[in-house]
């Protein structure tokens, strides 16, 4: 326990050094970061300076639940099939929906939010430039909407105020047609392990800006490498996740959006069970102490 412990402090003061990171055209560093993030990346709750924290989990879980992302969302032969398996490990099978609308590389800003949520528009993927229509029998109405930007857009100083544009309008929509907004905190890159604090302070403001609940996936793939860095998250490319890496953002999910603890579920994607519930415990522990329960 005190190895995991020193090996998570050491990869928040990585996280943290003021090095220059390349985003695309623009230019972060780590200096301005505010301090509270640290103790949320090492395992704190995410409580900024005024005490306020994330929303938290819904006590009615979403029988629906609509997936609007990328090829983060995707791969692997996508996450919401992951949390369905988990799902269904110990509910009756199909007491749970779910479908996704992703694009490789999407934005926010390419997404027609509005148009998914009503009947009408579901069946045609024109709106977003050949996104993945939903299946005629997931269709609206939905009771939440978990939505996952560009791995970039949150963190490019060219793109910032774009993600928290599209964060609002989109919660708004969502809100509008009786759902409940969630945003998906991306990970880092394997060889970019500064993104980290970036993309957890942007998604966690989006998340207090929009009253939106907020999936910690990110915090979760950072705390998975610092106690056990054996286990690769990512793909060959260093960018997309590897089975473990959509496993760890499925148990996230799970605990997240449905209040459901991964540990000790049976269902494992194919991962070895030691594995499996290494990853389990990393999101429980990563929700539970992001969301301060």
């Amino acid at each position: 326990m005190l190895r995991a412990r020193n090996g998570l402090d050491e990869f928040a003061r990585h996280c943290f050094r003021a090095v220059p990171l390349m985003l695309g055209s623009g230019k972060v560093t780590m200096r301005g970061v505010r301090p509270w993030l640290l103790a949320l990346v090492v395992g704190g709750s995410a409580l900024s300076e005024n005490g306020r924290p994330p929303a938290s989990p819904d006590r009615h879980p979403p029988r629906a639940l609509l997936y609007v992302g990328n090829s983060f969302f995707y791969f692997n032969d996508g996450v919401h099939r992951m949390v369905s398996g988990l799902l269904d490990a110990e509910e009756r099978h199909g007491e749970y929906r779910s479908t996704s609308r992703t694009r490789g590389g999407a934005s926010l800003s390419e997404h027609d939010v509005e148009a998914y949520l009503t009947p009408v528009g579901v069946a045609s993927p024109s709106a977003v430039g050949g996104a993945q229509p939903a299946s005629a029998e997931v269709a609206p109405p939905f009771d939440a909407v978990i939505m996952a930007d560009c791995s970039q857009c949150p963190v490019n100083p060219k793109l910032r105020s774009v993600f928290h544009e599209y964060a609002r309008k989109h919660s708004q929509t969502v809100v509008k047609h009786g759902a409940r907004p969630i945003l998906f905190m991306t990970w880092a890159y394997a060889d970019r392990p500064e993104m980290t604090a970036l993309l957890a302070e942007q998604y966690t403001e989006a998340g207090r800006e929009t009253g939106a609940l907020v999936v910690p996936a990110g915090l979760a793939f950072a705390r998975s490498i610092a106690a056990n860095p054996r286990i690769d998250l990512y793909n060959s490319d260093k960018r997309h996740p590897s089975v473990a890496g959509s496993y760890l953002s499925a148990c996230t999910i799970l605990l997240s959006v449905y209040g459901k603890s991964p540990v000790g579920n049976p269902y494992t994607a194919g991962l070895d069970h030691k594995t499996a519930e290494f990853l389990q415990q990393i999101a429980k522990d990563t929700v539970n102490q992001y969301l301060g329960q």
